[in-house]
């Protein structure tokens, strides 16, 4: 039986986000730049699985219906647990114009994270392997990837050609808040305002070599 552990319930938590993307011909000068400006770098290689709610027909007020991710870590020749996520509708570009601000709820799983998504009565839509270079720079985490497609004989990643398109996500590790714990002994949380700030330094330390903008998604 798969049982949560660590989950996250935090009334207004989001994430704050800006994405960019770029030729392989630029990968060695973004790699060297995010280099400089990033407390670590690590190879990455993850699998996500999409999933829908099964039988949904109609969604209030025209709004899609919130889509189940699960995310696992690869490496190595080892796998980490399973890392199921949900996102809302972003924030509004007229509230935030500079990054895309969203809720954000997640949850680590022990046990098999596929079929219990499934009992919730989800069904998978698609999945993907990303791989590539994950950087931290103080609360936010960069991933620069390139998606590699499934095997549907195998279910294993096709190796990515080298004209694949690189995306990149600037973001926060951890969901953050809008307003901080105001009481002394306890440990402040980041906000919206604080990771905003954050992702724009970086859109300017790339700028020139990255375009970094708020998407809506």
């Amino acid at each position: 039986m798969s049982m949560f552990t660590n989950t996250q319930t935090h009334a207004h938590a989001y994430e704050v986000a800006l994405f960019g993307e770029f030729f392989a011909r630029d990968l060695k000068a973004i790699l060297n730049r995010l280099t400089l400006h990033t407390e670590s770098a690590a190879p990455m290689h993850t699998r996500e699985i999409l999933f829908e709610q099964f039988g949904v027909q109609s969604q209030v007020q025209g709004d899609e219906p919130a889509l189940l991710r699960a995310k696992k870590e690869l490496g190595d020749g080892t796998e980490s647990g399973w890392t199921l996520f949900s996102y809302l509708k972003p924030e509004s570009v007229r509230v935030h114009p500079e990054a895309t601000v969203r809720p954000w709820a997640t949850c680590e799983v022990i046990g098999d994270a596929l079929s219990f998504a499934s009992a919730l009565g989800y069904v998978q839509r698609s999945q993907i392997y990303k791989r590539g270079y994950a950087f931290r720079r103080g609360a936010l985490i960069i991933q620069m990837f390139q998606q590699e497609q499934v095997d549907p004989k195998t279910s294993l990643p096709i190796p990515a050609h080298t004209d694949t398109l690189w995306e990149v996500e600037v973001k926060t590790a951890t969901q953050v808040n809008t307003s901080a714990q105001a009481s002394s002994g306890h440990v402040q949380v980041s906000t919206v305002r604080t990771a905003i700030d954050a992702v724009l330094e970086v859109q300017l330390i790339m700028k020139g070599l990255l375009d970094l903008r708020r998407q809506d998604l």
